[in-house]
């Protein structure tokens, strides 16, 4: 939600952090979950704020949520969540401690948590050990991140949000990178590096061509010297690939708004940039979507509502090509 002037802004803020607003979600959930109200009030801990990964402990935040079942479809069911707190995935974790997770949940919703995955808080490992397994096995995109704590926004910067002394930051490498731990017994294949330790400045357009992991659909530049630091960069490659051509009739928005076009000659790829160099899978659609949807807010003299998405309908099934 946006305020559009600042009182208003601060109007609701206030509300907010006084908890005169209502929070109502709408979730697709594992399993028949039980007819009428739940509510659960396990309290929260924040076990890595690095990586965003909670769970329910004694040593954590007083936290409340009231679940309603909505429909069930025979596998799955449609929930209504009111969260009287603000805590990190505090929905997610609540819903995972009932046992009933929501479906595609790439974090809770997963055996890291132990064969039950986490149902009543049994985990049967480490936070440590949790931490390590969770960087194992996820690949940070789909996951990472901290999100939804009223308590970790810009106007409570407290100490613990900082990352100094988090289990992650112990855990992974000083580049932040997932994937940088060696395991002990894997023969991994060699890998063409761009780092700056091998990257010949004398000799730039030789390194870069003879690289097969660079790039063919971005311009390749050079920084300025750091005793001239407000030079353009220089360019050291036109992009070899031109933007693919967008058909109109598939594609409305950018047909509607060409500056949103990929344009090769506007992106740049430095060699000595390490986040240059990182490599992405492209999400498939099905892993942008969580089947958790803010539904409603009501304030005391204000409400807004959305429209519930697809999967929140009584009879919907999942689509074949997201059990793949």
């Amino acid at each position: 939600m946006f305020g559009r002037n600042p009182r208003k802004a601060r109007e609701m803020e206030q509300q907010i952090r006084n908890r005169q607003v209502l929070k109502e979600y709408v979730c697709r959930v594992e399993g028949e979950f039980p007819e009428g109200k739940t509510e659960c009030g396990q309290p929260v801990e924040v076990v890595s704020y690095k990586i965003g990964v909670c769970k329910v402990s004694a040593h954590g935040k007083e936290c409340r949520t009231e679940f309603e079942r909505l429909s069930y479809n025979g596998v799955t069911s449609v929930v209504l969540c009111r969260p009287f707190t603000g805590r990190m995935h505090q929905i997610r974790v609540h819903l995972q401690f009932l046992g009933f997770p929501v479906m595609n949940d790439p974090l809770y919703n997963h055996t890291v948590f132990g064969p039950d995955k986490g149902k009543g808080g049994n985990i049967g490992k480490t936070d440590e050990k949790l931490i390590a397994d969770l960087i194992s096995i996820h690949n940070a995109e789909n996951w990472l991140g901290m999100d939804g704590d009223t308590e970790l926004s810009m106007f409570n910067k407290g100490d613990e949000g900082d990352g100094k002394g988090d289990i992650a930051s112990k855990i992974l490498p000083a580049d932040g990178s997932p994937n940088s731990n060696k395991k002990e017994g894997c023969v991994t294949a060699p890998v063409h590096s761009v780092h700056h330790n091998n990257f010949d400045p004398a000799n730039p357009l030789s390194c870069i061509e003879n690289n097969p992991l660079i790039p063919r659909n971005c311009t390749i530049t050079r920084p300025p010297p750091i005793t001239r630091p407000c030079r353009s960069p220089v360019v050291l490659r036109q992009p070899l690939e031109s933007a693919p051509l967008v058909d109109s009739e598939d594609d409305e928005l950018l047909a509607k708004n060409k500056e949103y076009r990929y344009a090769p000659e506007k992106m740049t790829w430095d060699p000595n940039c390490y986040e240059c160099k990182v490599r992405y899978r492209d999400p498939k659609s099905k892993d942008l979507v969580m089947y958790l949807h803010a539904w409603r807010y009501k304030g005391p003299d204000w409400q807004f509502e959305t429209r519930l998405p697809q999967w929140a309908e009584p009879g919907w099934q999942q689509p074949q090509e997201e059990k793949k």
